[in-house]
């Protein structure tokens, strides 16, 4: 991936988030998909958009979106370039109308996450990842400001980020273990990567269940580019194009210091 190719991420980020920011801003009917996972007239709008958009600038690229039909993106482990689409991450808090959520496109070229851009319609803050040029916010003036990964290197002194929406006894259980400073609960996995990268937190800890491979790829190729490692709750890297989808072995966003003992304590669960 070029950086224009990035700008161009960029361009259909910002387009989807005005789209989505217009559904927020007046009332919305909310349907299910299944238990506590909600979609509205943004996720669907925001979707077609950015697939429009996509196939357009990138034809021949697969296009795997959440609110597409699967049949849409079923041949897309065969493509060179694979783009996980995230309309609307966070859709819960969405509804709950409490701007923690984001439009977000990652890609992945050969097996790795090479590019996320992350944009929240709330405040019209975006951060880029692209790996090997590294990371940026574009703030809402549309002045931008290089990013880079914290510098903790201890957890009893770390600051981590955890699902706000999917709280469990269990994964409370596991936080506790980490014997870190401070656990934040914060709606979207994109917002909760971005935490990361601009170092306003240490990691990004999803013990068991992190989503959707669109949930994961936009952060591991943000956290990344800002210096920082991503890998499932086993340490072993994310398999994009393998059998399923979901990413059930958890997930672990961290500045890179702290990845390692990270790790060593959710084992120690096991």
């Amino acid at each position: 991936m070029t950086p224009t190719e990035v700008e161009t991420l960029i361009r259909i980020v910002a387009e989807a988030s005005a789209v989505v920011l217009e559904v927020y801003g007046k009332p919305f009917a909310v349907e299910y998909k299944a238990p506590l996972d909600p979609v509205t007239e943004a996720d669907r709008a925001a979707n077609e958009l950015i697939c429009k958009r996509l196939a357009d600038a990138f034809p021949g690229a697969a296009i795997v979106a959440e609110e597409s039909a699967p049949e849409a993106y079923a041949e897309f482990r065969k493509a060179e370039r694979i783009f996980f689409v995230d309309p609307v991450d966070g859709t819960a808090e969405f509804v709950q109308r409490n701007g923690e959520f984001v439009v977000m496109i990652g890609v992945v070229e050969g097996d790795r996450a090479v590019a996320g851009v992350i944009q929240a319609p709330a405040t019209g803050k975006a951060w880029v990842g692209h790996v090997g040029h590294g990371a940026f916010a574009i703030l809402p003036g549309g002045a931008r400001e290089p990013l880079a990964v914290s510098k903790t290197s201890k957890l009893s002194e770390a600051r981590l980020v955890a699902s706000r929406s999917h709280r469990t006894p269990a994964l409370e259980r596991t936080l506790e273990s980490l014997r870190v400073r401070r656990v934040d609960a914060q709606g979207s996995a994109g917002l909760k990567g971005a935490r990361v990268a601009e170092g306003t937190a240490d990691a990004y800890v999803a013990p068991r269940y992190a989503g959707k491979r669109w949930d994961v790829c936009p952060t591991d190729a943000l956290v990344v580019a800002a210096g920082g490692r991503v890998t499932d709750a086993w340490g072993r890297d994310i398999e994009y194009r393998g059998a399923g989808l979901a990413s059930d072995t958890g997930l672990v966003a961290s500045n890179g210091l702290l990845h390692d003992s990270i790790l060593e304590r959710l084992a120690a669960r096991r």
